[in-house]
C-alpha cells in the first residue's frame, strides 16, 4: 500500500524551487492561492504536518500554529526567523529551521558595498554625475574614508565574521560587541555595547531581530558614537531605534548611516529618504539569484529530511533536534 505523502502549507509566493522540490514527496497547499484564506486554513489544517515559509513578513506566533494539531515542522526562509515564535514552537514540540550559512558570503558582501557607498558617497557622486554636474565641477571630496577608522561589530556570528574577515582584507581594524565572548575569535570583545561604541566611528549591526534586540541602537548609543561616526544595519529594522536616528542624522549626532533594512519595510521614512548623507538599501542582503535559490533550496531540503525521517538538517537554538530532555 502506497504511503500518503505528507501534508504541507507553503505560505508565502509560490516559488519555483520551494514548489518543485516539494511536489515530489509531498502535497502541497499554497496559501497565497486561496481566494479566502481563513476559510482554506480552516479546510487543510486537521491534516498538515509542515509548514514552509517563503516570505519572512508572514507571522507564524502561536495562535496561527494551534490552528494545526498535527503540526510537527515550520521550514522558514532567510536566516533571521523573528516572524516564528520559536520558543512557543519548542514548547509545543513543533521543530523550526531556518536557512543559515548558504547566504553568509552574498550578505557579507552587501555589507561592504553599503559600507563602502555610505563613507565614500558612491550612490550621491552617481547622481552627481547623472544630474549633468560634472562639467561645471568634480564631485566633493569626501570627508570620510575607511583609512582612519575603526569598525564595531554589533554581533559576531557567522555572517558578521564572513564580514570582518572582508574588513581585515582592507587593513581596517575590528572590535566586536555580543551577549558573549565568541570562541576562536582574536578581535577585541566589549562587553557593553556604549563601551564599543565610545571607542569606534564604525558600528556595523548583525544580530538577529526580535524583542531581545529591539532598539538596541538607540540614541545613548547614537551619541557615544560621536559626530564623526557611521551606523551601518544589516540586521532588522527593529534593532534600531528609528526616531533616534533619524533624530542623530539630522543634528549631525553622527555623521551618516547605510541601511538595508527598516522598521517598517518596504515603507521607508520619508524623512531618510529626504537626506542626501545616508545610503539606503531596499533590503539587499541576500539578493542575488544564486543566494536566493540556494536558501529556497534548504526550505525544502528541511522538509525532506524531515518526512525521511532523517531529522532536520538547521534548526533553530530554540527547537534543538533531538530535544534536551530534563534531566
Amino acid at each position: 500500500m502506497a504511503v500518503d505523502k505528507p501534508e504541507i502549507l507553503l505560505i508565502g509566493q509560490p516559488k519555483p524551487v520551494i514548489v518543485g522540490g516539494l511536489e515530489p514527496f509531498a502535497a502541497v497547499h499554497k496559501l497565497a492561492e486561496a481566494k479566502d484564506q481563513d476559510a482554506f486554513i480552516a479546510d487543510v489544517a486537521p491534516r498538515i504536518r509542515g509548514i514552509a515559509v517563503a516570505y519572512t513578513a508572514n507571522k507564524i506566533d502561536g495562535a496561527f500554529l494551534s490552528r494545526f494539531p498535527k503540526i510537527e515542522i515550520v521550514s522558514s526562509f532567510g536566516v533571521g526567523y523573528d516572524h516564528v515564535d520559536a520558543k512557543w514552537a519548542g514548547g509545543h514540540g513543533i521543530v523550526v529551521t531556518n536557512t543559515p550559512d548558504v547566504l553568509n558570503e552574498e550578505v557579507a558582501d552587501t555589507a561592504l558595498g553599503l559600507l563602502l557607498c555610505t563613507v565614500r558617497e558612491f550612490p550621491q557622486a552617481e547622481r552627481y554625475l547623472r544630474a549633468g554636474k560634472w562639467p561645471q565641477g568634480g564631485y566633493r571630496l569626501t570627508p570620510a574614508t575607511l583609512r582612519d577608522r575603526t569598525v564595531g561589530m554589533v554581533g559576531m556570528g557567522r555572517i558578521g565574521k564572513a564580514i570582518a574577515r572582508r574588513l581585515e582584507a582592507f587593513g581596517v581594524p575590528v572590535v566586536y560587541h555580543s551577549r558573549n565572548p565568541q570562541a576562536g575569535v582574536s578581535y577585541k570583545y566589549y562587553p557593553k555595547l556604549i563601551d564599543m561604541a565610545r571607542d569606534v566611528d564604525t558600528l556595523m549591526v548583525i544580530v538577529p531581530g526580535g524583542a531581545a534586540t529591539k532598539n538596541l541602537i538607540d540614541a545613548e548609543v547614537l551619541k557615544a558614537l560621536g559626530p564623526n561616526g557611521i551606523l551601518i544595519n544589516m540586521a532588522r529594522g527593529s534593532v534600531v531605534d528609528e526616531p533616534a536616528l533619524i533624530k542623530a542624522l539630522k543634528e549631525r549626532t553622527i555623521m551618516s548611516a547605510g541601511l538595508d533594512v527598516f522598521v517598517n519595510e518596504p515603507q521607508v521614512p520619508p524623512e531618510l529618504i529626504e537626506m542626501d548623507h545616508v545610503v539606503l538599501f531596499p533590503h539587499l542582503g541576500s539578493g542575488s539569484v544564486a543566494t536566493r535559490r540556494a536558501m529556497d533550496q534548504l526550505v525544502v531540503d528541511n522538509l525532506k529530511s524531515w518526512f525521511s525521517g532523517k531529522g532536520p538538517l538547521t534548526p533553530v537554538p530554540e527547537t534543538p533536534y533531538p530535544s534536551k530532555k530534563p534531566a
